[in-house]
This record gives structure tokens, C-alpha cells and sequence, in this order.
């Protein structure tokens, strides 16, 4: 450690609390683009990570598939794949699958055999995602070294142990397009750094980047798994991706409303409100108060049509965000979205625990008082 390394950290801590990068970018009008820009917003916070696990998300990845659940799996074990495929043949119809390409010459070290699989599920439509969700918890917890990483229609994850760029060249990212990204750099503090814990964390086509930690993890998986979720992979992360498929898909809150379930104003707040907004967020807390996530948090969330950041009530964890003509960027620092769009029209920092909105085709809301205009199609 230099001179200067130790002023800037005088009690020579290795616990650094702030780190973790996050970038999301969307297009607002959906239209599909590379993620080379990402990668190099990334590479800009490099220091926030260390190497032990990056990630993206790439929603409008699979035109051609686009009705297709695909499956992105992870085999720790090699020998376990060949039960896989009649595991699947059973319950899927199984359009296409394949080994995910990758760039062995790149730094990563010991991955493990990556495959993805193109299904459509043997039941009615109606049921499908929830089919989808028990075949996925069934490959995680029935077969060992059998991890599903990835498991949306049109949108996949791409993740490993390494800094975001080298798992971006490993993964041949550059041969990519979406109208959604959103990437991770990892500085584990309390679990291990291996492939299944890097972000993002994935359940149907929701994903969930994290800066953090979640205190409240036990209550919140304990709850979550009385619904049926099974949490396996040794991280608070994974919860906040189950939790929202419970609260948006299973019990169909609205964004917001799940937001502050997550996140809910604090009391002192809650007594200056109407009567009526009083009654709702008593609800929500009373309901679903195993969901509050405790301690300092950043996470952006994404699926089909809708990008989301939101941070801890007191804002512990860094979010900024910026519009430049259709696109919308989050990051855990200003300097990564400039670097690839200098000329904002508008940057931001949001109020503790008030999510940012993108949704395609509309203007971005944050504070609920606050509209952001950008240029969408009308």
C-alpha cells in the first residue's frame, strides 16, 4: 500500500463498504443495441470490484426464439449433464440446445461446462411461468452441481467469476444486442466468490444487481420460502429477485407498491400523509413486513419493458442516473455514464428508497412528485 493509498484509508481496512459497481441502460423506445458502451462503463469502476464476479443481463437477446423460455445452466459436475436433457424432455418441449459460446483464450480460470436450452413448456399457457419456476427450483435443488442461471423468454444472463470485461469477452458479449443491459462487479464481504453468486440473479425474465448487504436476509428467505421459493445460493441477493417475482407476478402489486415493501417511508414520514395513503402503506407493511429489506442497499431491477432502481431508505449505497435522447442510465457513479454519453440532458441523484422507473415508450417517473421527459415515441 503506497503513502497515498494509506491516506485515503488510514485504519488500513479491507472491508470496503462501498463498493460493488452497478450500470443499467435502456432504451426507451426498445430499440436493440450493443453492449460494448456497458462494458466499458464497467471497466471504468474496475476498482470497485475484485475480480471474484461479474455479470449482464440482455433483455431482446433471442428475436428469433422470442416465444421461447431459454435456459442458461451451469454444470459444476460434467457428468451430471446427460440426466439433464431427459429431465427436461419430459416436462419441455426442447426446441434447440447447445453449448453458450465462449472465448477460451480469455483470463477466466476453471469455468464450468455452460449450456443453453430453447423450451416451451408441456402445459397451458396460463401456467407456464409458475411451471417454469418449480422445474427451475426442482434442476437447483435436485441435482447436485446443477445450477440454472438464466431462465426469461428473449433475455439471458451471462455471469462468472472474473471483472465484468474479461466475463464480457469470455461470454463474446460484443456479438450481442438488447434494448435492456444491466451489469455487475462484485467485492464479496460475506460469502464466497464462485459462478452461481455473481450477479445478476435471475427468475423468469426478472433480474436483480445488488450493492449491499441485505441484514434482514434470514426473515426474508424464511418468508419467501413458506411461498415456495428454495434459496440455494449462499447470498442475500437472491432473495430480493424472488421476492419481486412473488410480489409482481404472484400477487400482482403494481412496481411502486412493491418498492415500498421493500422499502417503506419511515413512520415519521408515514404520519404526515393523507388518511388515505396512510391506510395503503399500513397494509403493505403489516402484509408483507418479512420483505423489508434491512441495511444499505442499491439494487436495479429489470424485466421486459421496465428497468428500476432503488436504493435503502437513508441512501448507504450509491445511485445516479441520467437520460440522454432515449436512453436511460443508472450506475453507481456519474463518471461511468459519461464516459459514453458526456452530453446528458439530465443527471440525478434519487431520494433514499423513491425507485426510478423506465418504461418503454414512457417518460421515466422517480420521486413520486417528479416526471423526467425524455424523447419516446407517443
Amino acid at each position: 500500500m503506497n503513502s497515498n493509498e494509506r491516506l485515503a484509508n488510514p485504519y488500513n481496512d479491507d472491508k470496503v463498504l462501498a463498493s460493488c459497481a452497478l450500470f443499467g441502460c435502456m432504451d426507451l423506445n426498445r430499440n436493440r443495441f450493443s453492449g460494448n458502451n456497458v462494458v466499458k462503463a464497467m471497466a471504468n469502476m474496475h476498482v470497485r470490484g475484485n475480480g471474484l464476479g461479474g455479470g449482464f443481463a440482455v433483455y431482446g437477446l433471442y428475436p428469433e426464439y422470442k416465444n421461447y423460455y431459454v435456459f442458461h445452466i451451469m454444470y459444476q459436475r460434467r457428468d451430471v449433464k446427460p440426466e439433464i436433457y431427459p429431465f427436461l424432455a419430459k416436462h419441455f418441449n426442447v426446441a434447440k440446445d447447445e453449448e453458450i459460446p465462449t472465448n477460451p483464450s480469455t483470463e477466466i480460470r476453471d469455468p464450468p461446462l455452460l449450456w443453453r436450452y430453447f423450451l416451451t413448456p408441456k402445459t397451458e399457457p396460463q401456467f407456464s411461468d409458475e411451471y417454469v419456476v418449480e422445474k427451475v427450483n426442482a434442476l437447483n435443488t435436485d441435482f447436485d452441481g446443477v445450477y440454472v442461471f438464466s431462465s426469461g423468454k428473449d433475455m439471458g444472463v451471462f455471469k462468472g467469476v472474473g471483472y465484468p470485461e474479461d466475463i464480457a469477452k469470455y461470454f463474446c458479449l460484443n456479438e450481442y444486442k438488447g434494448y435492456i443491459w444491466t451489469a455487475h462487479s462484485r467485492f464479496p464481504t460475506n460469502t464466497q466468490g464462485w459462478w452461481g453468486g455473481a450477479h445478476p440473479f435471475n427468475i423468469l425474465d426478472w433480474t436483480v444487481v445488488h450493492n449491499g448487504e441485505i441484514s434482514s436476509y434470514g426473515i426474508n428467505r424464511r418468508f419467501l420460502e413458506t411461498q415456495g421459493y428454495r434459496c440455494t445460493l449462499h447470498t442475500d441477493t437472491e432473495v430480493i429477485a424472488y421476492a419481486i417475482d412473488l410480489l409482481m407476478r404472484k400477487h400482482k402489486l403494481p412496481l411502486e407498491v412493491a418498492c415500498k415493501a421493500f422499502a417503506p417511508p419511515f413512520w415519521s414520514l408515514v404520519d404526515k400523509m393523507s388518511d388515505v395513503e396512510q391506510k395503503w402503506i399500513n397494509a403493505i407493511r403489516q402484509t408483507y413486513s418479512s420483505l423489508l429489506l434491512n441495511g444499505p442497499f442499491t439494487i436495479i431491477m429489470a424485466h421486459h419493458g421496465e428497468m428500476i432502481g432503488l436504493t435503502d431508505r437513508i441512501r448507504l449505497r450509491p445511485l445516479t442516473a441520467g437520460i440522454q435522447d432515449n436512453k436511460l442510465y443508472m450506475s453507481s457513479e456519474e463518471s461511468s455514464i459519461r464516459l459514453i454519453s458526456p452530453n446528458l440532458a439530465k443527471v440525478w441523484t434519487p431520494q433514499g428508497g423513491e425507485p426510478i422507473v423506465g418504461r418503454l415508450n414512457q417518460k421515466v417517473t422517480t420521486h413520486s412528485s417528479d416526471i423526467i421527459f425524455a424523447k419516446v415515441k407517443t
